[in-house]
């Protein structure tokens, strides 16, 4: 059984979709910096847990 929780997002330069493994231990209430799976943009975002097993990832520029 896996711990990390699957979710999606936007690049906030291209807006493709991009796919984040979440692991609600380490994961939740921090900032990354992620790279964009097509632009190779970094992104930086932060997850929330907004129900158990439910998370929201904020995602922006790096320079924002």
């Amino acid at each position: 059984m896996s711990l990390a929780y699957e979710t999606e997002f936007s690049c906030p330069y291209c807006m493709a979709p991009n796919s984040l493994e979440i692991d609600p231990l380490h994961d939740v209430d921090q900032e990354q910096i992620v790279d964009c799976q097509i632009c190779c943009q970094p992104i930086e975002i932060r997850v929330s847990e907004i129900a158990p097993g439910e998370y929201d990832v904020i995602a922006r520029t790096d320079d924002e």
